[in-house]
């Protein structure tokens, strides 16, 4: 039977999308990408923000169509939208056979052979129910890079976010499993490993008591295979001097930290539950680039929080352009049904959330294109991406750029690279956020 699997939201669950490939795939499903061929759906959701949220629901009445036609025999729903609105999917979207919750990835195959035997039943387990990892996954990201998931859920509960009541607690992933994932990743061809949780910083402290992200990292490191080790999600107050030390040693530690701060208001900050306010960002940039001068720094912003004044957002432009962010991202903030910010009053109007949103932005533009000019001269180790065949041009990413967050380098080649090559060039020049380069050494 072939399976249309469709992935949505962010990289952690995509991570949940190829392990439940790689479990249908062990019991002989076959895959396809073509809607017309499909003879069972499974759509892994996202509810994170209204967007995203629309985005599954669209998705889902899209498969629904093709269940009403008769073309596929199963519908099955999983994810973050799944764990939240169970109940209210299968009343308002009958043709959906079963839904998956964000614990119960391994009830997938189950959940399908269920359906497709008469007998749909959905699979709910407890949101705080232990994580695995080593479980044999699917790698859609192209075999030469690759999402390791360290952890589950948040402790955190800052006032926007749904995510503690859809992803539960905080539970790291024991550091032998991940040290066999990662083993495993790298003898199918990864090169690059990508730390990934709700927050990687606090990783190991459930199960150890301790802060153990620099333990794993260290292990991580001697894995033969794996070039480049990259972290996200990082939150500013958890960050500590054992991590720096670590990333400033281990060569294949990328320095570049994925540090969410979300507002440059101490207002702000204080009414979406964080536990820093800008005075204690600031410092820890500023230490960051002391100690490792080169370090790419992204971050992300929420526009038009409830309350947010035209003086907070004063604050936060004044502190972007003050921190002169390497990479930033802004999204408009998104009331989410059953967390405090929803209630609170003073909700800004769409209009102005996306004013703000646009004006930091502009602002960070700037910052960035000088940031990509300044980098012309340096001579710097690339992953080739792909290659762009009309044009004879390889396109590639140096160790300040993230997968599909971030920017590319742009480079011609009179011979032949796959991706995931590792090649020494010297920037040349820029283009807006794309930098522009010429190889200096063949293969690294």
């Amino acid at each position: 039977m072939k399976v249309l699997f469709v992935s949505l939201g962010c990289d952690k669950n995509l991570v949940d999308s190829e392990v439940m490939l790689g479990i249908l795939a062990q019991k002989g499903y076959s895959f396809t990408d073509d809607e017309q061929e499909a003879e069972a759906v499974v759509i892994n959701t996202c509810c994170f923000i209204n967007d995203a949220k629309e985005e599954s629901i669209n998705t889902i009445l899209d498969m629904a169509e093709l269940k009403k036609s008769g073309q596929i025999k199963a519908l099955i729903v999983a994810g973050c939208l799944a764990q939240r609105y169970y109940d209210e999917i299968q009343k308002e979207i009958p043709e959906v056979d079963a839904v998956i919750g964000t614990t119960a990835l391994d009830a997938v195959a189950r959940t399908l052979e269920e359906v497709l035997a008469g007998k749909g039943s959905n699979h709910l387990e407890s949101i705080h129910r232990p994580v695995r990892g080593n479980q044999k996954r699917i790698v859609t990201t192209g075999g030469y890079y690759a999402y390791l998931k360290i952890a589950e859920g948040c402790d955190k509960h800052c006032t926007y976010c749904i995510i503690p009541k859809v992803r539960g607690n905080y539970r790291s992933i024991p550091m032998e499993e991940l040290l066999e994932e990662a083993k495993t990743l790298a003898e199918g061809g990864v090169k690059e490993l990508i730390l990934v949780a709700q927050e990687t910083t606090l990783y190991g402290t459930d199960l150890y008591g301790e802060k153990a992200l620099s333990k794993l990292l260290k292990a991580l490191c001697k894995i033969e295979g794996l070039s480049w080790i990259r972290l996200l999600y990082c939150y500013p107050e958890e960050i500590t001097e054992e991590l720096i030390e670590v990333i400033k040693e281990e060569e294949k530690i990328c320095n570049y930290l994925d540090i969410p701060i979300q507002s440059g208001s101490d207002q702000i900050l204080k009414r979406m539950g964080r536990r820093t306010d800008s005075s204690q960002i600031g410092d820890m940039v500023r230490h960051l680039r002391e100690e490792i001068p080169d370090i790419c720094i992204r971050t992300t912003l929420i526009a038009g929080f409830p309350g947010e004044s035209d003086e907070d957002h004063e604050a936060t432009m004044t502190f972007v352009d003050e921190m002169e962010f390497d990479r930033l991202g802004v999204f408009t903030y998104s009331p989410e049904e059953n967390t405090p910010a929803a209630e609170m009053p003073d909700q800004i109007p769409e209009e102005v959330k996306q004013k703000r949103r646009d004006e930091i932005m502009e602002l960070q533009q700037e910052i960035a294109f000088e940031t990509a000019e300044r980098m012309t001269g340096k001579c710097l180790e690339v992953m080739i991406e792909g290659r762009m065949p009309e044009e004879d041009v390889y396109v590639a990413r140096t160790y300040r750029d993230a997968p599909t967050v971030d920017g590319y380098l742009f480079l011609h080649a009179d011979r032949e690279f796959m991706s995931g090559d590792l090649v020494r060039v010297v920037v040349t020049g820029s283009n807006e956020y794309d930098l522009i380069g010429e190889i200096i050494t063949e293969e690294v």
